[in-house]
């Protein structure tokens, strides 16, 4: 993401923590959220993602950190009245309602009583829980604890809402609920910070991600960015009943260069073909199953203008690319042994210093 300092409301670079006993939390992070948007960072447990947002908000201090946080430098004290926070593992006092509890932590937040007032009953409204306005606290749900914790956050009428765990223990129901509210909050121009680990939340909701594992940013940008060079499209053909030597019809009738797939067994075990196009694309039948390595929809055309010219029946084609969990998932495999890695664990060569 290239853009100037005015148009970001998060710019960080080398942000690390190294608690006592050499416990490298953060090993030099780097990392742009644009103004307007909601931005996602995802890691798994262990990787760093609270111990960051607690250094945005100066609950911990970094050991280096650069950059800026809504144009003033991290930890500006004036700057973080304009920012909403909501802490993962939250505990508000059983005994006030949610009412109470909105307008406590708005006089900490330095809002007038007037501004209180106002503001009050219209977050209540955004987050669903007017009707429980004058209810305690300790009658809650986990699920209305977190819509009264956002609503809280926005108290003081944010530029730069943080999230830590938002959707944390809420049902379906609550989290398309707390997705329409955050969406509600782009629409305002508020700036959205998600810390989270339910990966399809925030594909939903979020302009771009980070995927920190270890510490480190493994990659960052919208999801179009971080899978462009892994979209594909499948053509499915209609399969015969049995369907033998239906793999090698189609790849008889392809334009390109295929080879028959061979399993490694020693009775050699047929398993599809595979191969590149012409034009450079990798290929590849299985099961009567056409997958090209293409994001581009006219790279696929002759192959379906081949397919039909002899009579196949054509069920299905349909663009594919990888998930935010298969992306995820990608970022916490070590590609050296296949296995996940652990907290801590030597990252090798799986960054690469990239952020």
């Amino acid at each position: 993401m290239s853009t100037s300092t005015a148009d970001l409301a998060i710019d960080l670079r080398r942000v690390s923590k190294t608690y006592k006993g050499k416990v490298h939390a953060l090993r030099g992070i780097d990392m742009v959220v644009g103004r307007g948007e909601i931005f996602g960072l995802l890691g798994p447990n262990g990787a760093g993602k609270s111990t960051l947002v607690k250094i945005l908000m100066t609950v911990i201090r970094a050991t280096q950190c650069e950059g800026h946080m809504l144009g003033a430098p991290v930890g500006h004290k004036p700057t973080l009245g304009r920012v909403g926070y909501l802490p993962e593992h939250h505990r508000f006092p059983d005994y006030l309602t949610g009412g109470q509890v909105l307008d406590f932590f708005g006089a900490m937040a330095g809002v007038s009583r007037e501004e209180r007032r106002k503001r009050a009953p219209a977050l209540l409204e955004l987050v669903g829980m007017r009707e429980w306005e004058k209810t305690r606290v300790k009658g809650y749900s986990k699920g209305m604890r977190q819509r009264i914790g956002i609503a809280q956050a926005m108290m003081n009428n944010p530029d730069l809402i943080v999230l830590d765990e938002p959707t944390d223990g809420v049902d379906p129901v609550g989290r398309r609920d707390i997705r329409n509210v955050l969406m509600e909050l782009k629409s305002r121009g508020t700036t959205v910070f998600l810390n989270s680990h339910l990966l399809s939340e925030l594909e939903m909701v979020c302009d771009r991600v980070a995927i920190l594992v270890q510490g480190a940013v493994s990659s960052q940008g919208t999801i179009r960015e971080l899978t462009k060079d892994q979209e594909r499209y499948e053509i499915e053909i209609d399969v015969p009943e049995g369907g033998e030597g239906v793999d090698a019809r189609i790849a008889g009738l392809l334009p390109g260069s295929l080879r028959e797939d061979l399993s490694g067994t020693g009775l050699a075990t047929r398993i599809g073909f595979h191969g590149t196009l012409a034009t450079g694309e990798a290929l590849s039948v299985e099961r009567g199953l056409i997958k090209v390595s293409a994001a581009d929809a006219r790279r696929v055309q002759p192959l379906i203008d081949a397919l039909r010219a002899r009579g196949v029946v054509i069920r299905a084609v349909r663009p594919v690319r990888p998930s935010l969990e298969d992306l995820f998932m990608q970022a916490v495999t070590d590609p050296r042994t296949g296995e996940t890695l652990k907290p801590g664990a030597d990252m090798g060569k799986k960054n690469g210093g990239k952020a």
